[in-house]
């Protein structure tokens, strides 16, 4: 049974091309996929504000730390077939690191954060261009360092970049090829995932990064580098339509990737991160909005934010990816289950062409939409980082006026909601919350 209902998606969709421009982010990519069928792949803005070239659903991304989970599955292949098991050492894996101070970390505490091993080592400024991230021997020389096990072992989660690039050591040394060439054939391949690589030496069509406004009125370019012996951490790229391809096939009930065991096992909260609602299994972040428990995965690259959402109880998979450093992935990606659950807690009635009524209308006040959601209308803030809050429910009383029967208590509940039509029947102004006019407003560009 679907749970993502059309004009959910539309009004999704002209939200977060909304919300894109509000925030002035230069470029977002969306797909969405319901048990593993695409239902949306979207584009809106541009994919380099030097250019002004504007981006297309098939741009590529920097997913930067959506590449755990792609390592993890290459793991958890790994130990499918018997060739490595979660507690096997790095200094039993990796020969050069058998006297190093992480020679004691296990593949699974690699693979779930519980390692204690440095983030991003002690230098971490090639994440802002002033050094290369570093190559095979560098990363062997950060794991010599004193400073690469900072905790103990399983004391707490702790984040590390470095961690995974020495799993994909762990994987080149077990698997006999490239982190690059096994997930070409154990992943990307099985999946027909043509918009997918590993890192830039492979990458055509990239949207370009963009800096934050945070320091400055006006964003710069970001080249886009190689991210070494990190490619595990965070060098691989995709389009949204194959990130939800990828994270659709760790859904209960999928194996094409890994079988039925291992994907529990992925999904499986081995840490907290930010109390309840945030953990960690093996190579997946799992997040809890609303009543929905998610599993997926974020990240961060020099120029490019980027989120994917999978929800294994509906098979709903949304990834969302900006070409900005203050990109606002999460909540973006988050607004579609948001919007799922509004339209799952309706109570009031459905509306008859219920999209006759909708449309965003502004005043010297702001901006309010009328939204078909599931069916039901309802009064929403396009301007709020999560669009179902404090939905105001609406029901038709006749083709050009609308009651308020729901909201919050500072609202007008009861009231009448007037609408003005064209004579071509183009709604064009509405009369809502305290009687004022709100005229249709049309998004420029910027």
């Amino acid at each position: 049974m679907t749970v993502l209902h059309q004009d959910t998606i539309d009004y999704y969709r002209s939200w977060l091309d909304y919300r894109r421009w509000f925030l002035r982010v230069p470029g977002v990519q969306v797909a969405i996929a319901e048990r593993g069928v695409p239902v949306l792949s979207a584009a809106f803005g541009s994919a380099n504000l030097d250019t002004g070239e504007p981006l297309t659903d098939q741009h590529r991304f920097r997913i930067a730390s959506h590449s755990k989970s792609f390592a993890a599955v290459a793991v958890l292949q790994l130990l499918e077939q018997g060739r490595i098991r979660l507690d096997d050492t790095l200094g039993e894996r990796v020969l050069e690191l058998a006297s190093s101070p992480v020679a004691t970390v296990t593949v699974g505490e690699l693979l779930s954060h519980g390692g204690g091993v440095i983030r991003d080592s002690e230098d971490g400024d090639f994440w802002q261009g002033w050094r290369d991230f570093p190559d095979r021997d560098g990363l062997l020389a950060i794991a010599a360092e004193t400073s690469a096990a900072v905790i103990e072992r399983n004391d707490r989660f702790k984040y590390s970049n470095i961690g995974y690039g020495l799993l994909a050591l762990v994987l080149e040394a077990t698997g006999g090829a490239s982190f690059a060439d096994q997930v070409a054939d154990r992943i990307t391949g099985r999946l027909g995932l043509s918009g997918t690589g590993t890192d830039l030496d492979s990458a055509t069509d990239l949207a370009a990064g963009h800096g934050t406004l945070a320091t400055g009125r006006q964003r710069q370019t970001i080249p886009h580098v190689h991210t070494g012996a990190l490619a595990a951490a965070t060098g691989c790229f995709a389009t949204a339509a194959d990130l939800v391809a990828f994270y659709s096939a760790l859904l209960p009930g999928q194996q094409v990737l890994l079988n039925a065991d291992s994907l529990r096992l992925m999904r499986r909260r081995q840490w907290d991160i930010k109390g309840p609602d945030s953990g960690y299994g093996l190579g997946l972040m799992l997040t809890r909005i609303g009543e929905r428990d998610l599993f997926g995965h974020s990240g961060g690259y020099p120029g490019h934010i980027t989120r994917t959402f999978g929800c294994a109880e509906t098979g709903l998979v949304v990834s969302v990816l900006t070409n900005a450093i203050d990109g606002p992935a999460e909540p973006l990606a988050a607004g579609l289950f948001r919007l799922v659950d509004l339209a799952k807690s309706a109570s009031h009635r459905p509306a008859e062409r219920p999209e006759h009524y909708v449309g965003r209308f502004g005043s010297l006040w702001g901006l309010q939409d009328i939204a078909s959601i599931g069916g039901r209308l309802y009064l929403l803030d396009p301007t709020a980082p999560n669009p179902a809050e404090d939905a105001v429910p609406l029901e038709v009383i006749d083709q050009a006026s609308l009651r308020i029967v729901g909201g919050p208590g500072g609202g007008s509940y009861g009231e009448r909601v007037r609408l003005e039509f064209d004579q071509d029947g183009v709604l064009r102004s509405m009369r809502a919350e305290s009687g004022m006019t709100m005229t249709r407003f049309e998004q420029p560009a910027f």
